[in-house]
């Protein structure tokens, strides 16, 4: 550390992350007068930083971490080569994974809370009930969706549980493929709803709404429609003047104290000076990967394999939802071009292949959504010439009369799929990158596979004169979604951390990123992360008098 600099002050709550759990972290915590200081690895952008240029955000890594700086490494499986890769590539900076989400934000269904009562052991997986339930969540669900500014249609879905509160805004309006889409499941006896989005779609708190470009996935928002947490949560924390918010700092390990309590962190600033910053409770908000790997970085004697592991399970049960689909090309002189490019990146939703039907061979299943293949420099379809006037033939011919059926695979938990230090290759700091192995059970393709192929029916019944599957091979992370791998439970010997998210090893050390997930779940796992954050620090208010007693 160099001798002209002082450690701060010590705080009251220590946030490492400032994404979707820990932006709602600083909110609910500062506005009850709890003083806070979150550490952000990445910058602060705001919306004038962003815009519709797809080869800075898709090609030149604008949001995404840089692969060198920052590498990862995956396997599929422990006997498999290792290789370097962007796996799960979630933004770093303020706001997290909320700068570049398409923001779909379904709830869970009262299913997804119990799959091992309804279904028993599984062979090759480790399936457990949630030591929570739906309603234990839903007062929070609203709490997010009103807060955070959400547009949806409450009762539009058939299959949601029960809701004590609509949407803040209307949902998004029909796009020409979302239309096709909505159409052809009409015709076939099935259902569809508009998306809930975290975006508004009306003026909300002082925020314009969303202009319907399809430059909008994978891209920060210039409008602020987008419901990041970097423009809602984090300016409310800001706003009580007890967030002490500190970018490009690189949390390297939690600090216990001589009786094993967490007590802060070690962490560099962009200049490279080294700092310890203490506090009374400590927040992983990270997410699954980074917070395991930082966990894993922090051993210490009585730790030997990363705090919060004496279980074994720490880093276990990785799950990774993974997007496959059908595409659809329909004929130019049969069909109206679908404009992929004026309308929000995916469009109309169903949840009618969602519950089990041992019918189909196997159990769970997914939601499924109309969207773009892509965008104009980097949109794909299957065979696709990519030079030459053939490509500039394919441009004109396929980019505005086809599309996508997605699917989001609910991989079940494995033991064996893990999360941990990779024993040779380092960051660009010098220590030990993650590295993911992760074997999809056999479940994971049927159900999927089945689905891809139930997308192609839709697709020819919505008067597709080609359709083509992209069936799931491995996992490579490319929904960005993170969880397993700090499960939440009743009992220490079978998970990480408690039904508050505190470890059960650690006191004062509390995980609030998607790790806690006992199970992956079919829904996009954001809002349901940030739902239980606020629960939990609604918990840590009462316990911790606002943080003014030492744990």
């Amino acid at each position: 550390m160099s001798a002209t600099r002082k450690n701060p002050e010590r705080t009251d709550v220590l946030i490492i992350g400032a994404g979707a759990s820990g932006g709602t972290a600083a909110k609910v915590l500062t506005e009850a007068g709890v003083k806070v200081v979150a550490l952000e690895r990445g910058s602060y952008l705001r919306n004038e930083h962003y815009s519709g240029d797809e080869l800075k955000y898709i090609n030149r890594n604008y949001v995404w971490p840089d692969p060198d700086l920052k590498p990862r490494t995956y396997r599929n499986g422990e006997d498999a080569e290792t290789e370097v890769t962007q796996f799960s590539p979630t933004p770093q900076g303020v706001g997290g994974g909320t700068i570049h989400w398409g923001g779909i934000v379904p709830r869970m269904t009262l299913d997804d809370f119990r799959l091992r009562s309804l279904h028993g052991d599984i062979e090759g997986a480790s399936l457990v009930d949630w030591p929570i339930q739906y309603d234990d969540l839903e007062p929070y669900y609203t709490k997010v969706e009103w807060e955070l500014g959400t547009s949806g249609l409450a009762g539009a879905n058939r299959w949601e549980a029960p809701r004590s509160k609509g949407y803040p805004t209307p949902p998004v309006a029909l796009s020409h493929y979302g239309r096709v889409f909505s159409q052809a499941m009409k015709k076939m006896g099935h259902s569809t709803f508009p998306i809930p989005q975290a975006m508004v779609t009306t003026p909300y708190k002082g925020r314009k709404p969303h202009v319907y470009s399809g430059f909008w996935q994978q891209y920060g928002d210039p409008v602020g429609a987008k419901s990041s947490t970097a423009n809602t949560f984090i300016p409310d924390a800001l706003a009580t003047g007890l967030l002490d918010l500190r970018t490009d700092c690189y949390v390297s390990r939690i600090l216990l104290t001589p009786d094993g309590k967490a007590r802060g962190v070690v962490y560099t600033d962009i200049e490279g000076n080294e700092f310890e910053q203490l506090a009374d409770v400590v927040l992983c908000c990270a997410g699954a990967i980074e917070t395991t790997r930082l966990l894993r970085l922090s051993a210490t004697e009585h730790h030997k394999d990363g705090l919060g592991n004496s279980s074994g399970l720490l880093g276990r049960n990785a799950t990774f939802h993974e997007y496959l689909f059908a595409v659809g090309l329909f004929d130019k002189e049969v069909v109206d071009p679908l404009y992929p490019w004026a309308g929000h990146y995916m469009n109309s939703m169903s949840f009618d292949f969602y519950k089990t039907d041992y019918d189909r061979g196997h159990l769970l299943g997914t939601l499924i959504f109309a969207s773009m293949l892509g965008h104009p420099i980097n949109w794909t379809f299957p065979g696709r010439p990519t030079w030459g006037q053939a490509s500039k033939d394919a441009d004109r011919d396929l980019f505005n009369h086809s599309m996508k059926l997605g699917v989001m695979t609910q991989d079940l938990p494995r033991e064996q799929n893990i999360v941990d230090l990779d024993p040779t290759i380092t960051d660009g700091w010098g220590l030990p990158v993650a590295r993911i192995t992760h074997t999809p059970h056999p479940n994971d393709l049927a159900h999927t596979n089945w689905q891809v192929d139930k997308n192609m029916e839709i697709l020819t019944e919505a008067g597709a004169s080609k359709v083509v599957p992209v069936y799931l091979d491995k996992i490579t992370g490319n929904c960005c979604h993170e969880m397993g791998t700090a499960r939440m439970g009743t009992d220490p010997n079978k998970s990480v951390v408690d039904i508050w998210n505190q470890t059960h090893d650690v006191p004062g050390l509390y995980i609030l990123d998607g790790s806690f997930f006992p199970t992956s779940t079919g829904v996009n796992p954001t809002l349901t992360i940030m739902a239980n954050a606020w629960r939990v620090c609604e918990r840590i208010i009462k316990v911790h008098k606002h943080g003014r007693n030492p744990l």
